[in-house]
């Protein structure tokens, strides 16, 4: 999946993880159509009553609006704010965890940053 979802997330989060990556990626631009509920749910072989719940936290964070029967687009501003939102997530979330890792491991944190992944 997404660099953005964890493992023991529920599913919406791991399938809005994939959507939000796309749309920091620059695969979703403003102005974009994101894909319908029941396409996307096809396509990760998921419910479409849990695309319809990840989709509207994007609506809810003001990311995308709905038009009527036409379906879901990317705001302007989005991927700035989106991209605010994300640090934040990790920053507060995810990081912690991973800076107790690293400090338990013993890593150097320059030396990780310098390494070259295989």
């Amino acid at each position: 999946m997404a660099a953005l979802d964890h493992d023991d997330s529920p599913v919406y989060l791991k399938l809005r993880a994939g959507i939000a990556a796309a749309i920091l990626r620059g695969e979703y631009r403003a102005g974009d159509q994101l894909p319908s509920v029941r396409a996307y749910a096809a396509e990760r072989g998921a419910n479409p009553l849990t695309v319809a719940k990840a989709y509207q936290s994007f609506q809810d964070g003001g990311y995308v609006e709905v038009r009527r029967g036409v379906g879901m687009f990317v705001l302007p501003g989005a991927v700035e704010a989106l991209r605010a939102a994300e640090r934040d997530r990790f920053l507060k979330g995810q990081w912690p965890r991973v800076k107790a890792h690293i400090d338990l491991l013993g890593l150097d944190a320059v030396e990780l940053l310098e390494r070259e992944t295989a």
